[in-house]
This record gives C-alpha cells, sequence and structure tokens, in this order.
C-alpha cells in the first residue's frame, strides 16, 4: 500500500473514531442529570455520595448517568475505601469544542457571503 494511501485510511480511521466520539459525549451530555454532573466536577472532584444528594433517585439510577459519563471518558473515578470519588476529564470536552468551533467557522464563512451579495446588489449601477 502506498504512503498516500496510508495516509487517506488513517484520515477515515480517524475520522470514524472523531465522529463515534463526538457522538457518545453528544450523548452523555443529552441529559440534564449528566450535565449537572460535569457543571459541579467543574469546580473539583467530588464523591459519589456527594454528587448524588441533590437529585430525586435511587443511587444504583444515579449510578447509571456515572457510567454513562465514565464510558465516554467526561469523567473518572477513584476508590479510596469505601469512598468513591469522581473527577472530571476536561481533554475529553476538546472534542466538543472543536467540532463547534468548525461549525462557527462554516456559517461565519456563509454569513460573509451573504452579507456581501446583499452589499453588492444593493450597490446602484452607475
Amino acid at each position: 500500500m502506498s504512503s498516500r494511501a496510508m495516509s487517506a485510511r488513517y484520515i477515515v480511521i480517524y475520522m470514524a473514531n472523531y465522529t463515534v466520539s463526538l457522538d457518545s459525549v453528544f450523548r452523555a451530555l443529552s441529559d440534564p442529570t449528566r450535565r449537572a454532573v460535569v457543571q459541579r466536577l467543574v469546580a473539583e472532584p467530588t464523591s459519589v455520595k456527594t454528587l448524588a444528594e441533590p437529585f430525586d433517585m435511587a443511587l444504583p439510577s444515579f449510578m447509571k448517568h456515572l457510567a454513562v459519563l465514565e464510558d465516554c471518558g467526561l469523567i473518572a473515578s477513584t476508590k479510596s475505601g469505601r469512598v468513591r470519588t469522581c473527577r472530571l476529564q476536561p481533554r475529553r470536552l476538546a472534542v466538543v469544542d472543536d467540532w463547534v468551533q468548525a461549525q462557527l467557522r462554516d456559517w461565519e464563512g456563509v454569513m460573509q457571503r451573504l452579507a456581501d451579495h446583499v452589499e453588492s446588489t444593493e450597490r446602484p449601477n452607475t
């Protein structure tokens, strides 16, 4: 296989993994409970018990939310004795930030072309 074909294959594999990764992060953040947990963990690592307190649900149900966040890599947890502590993995949010920034660049380009078009059609012919 040529180096060009290998490079193209690498890009396809990277984009497929990037899309799966982006999808899993968006899926995790689609739930208000999980978004609240992420927001809470921005401040500092927190025990599962403390994270669960504001929510009106059984601990096993809350643990399923944490599992979704952990599976997509947004949080990591460690256990010390009987206490499990969760911490945010902010690098994982970079996938979302990259995607949002790309969308903003695309839309800014569209809006600039529209503004240029409107401006050119409003000029009187001389």
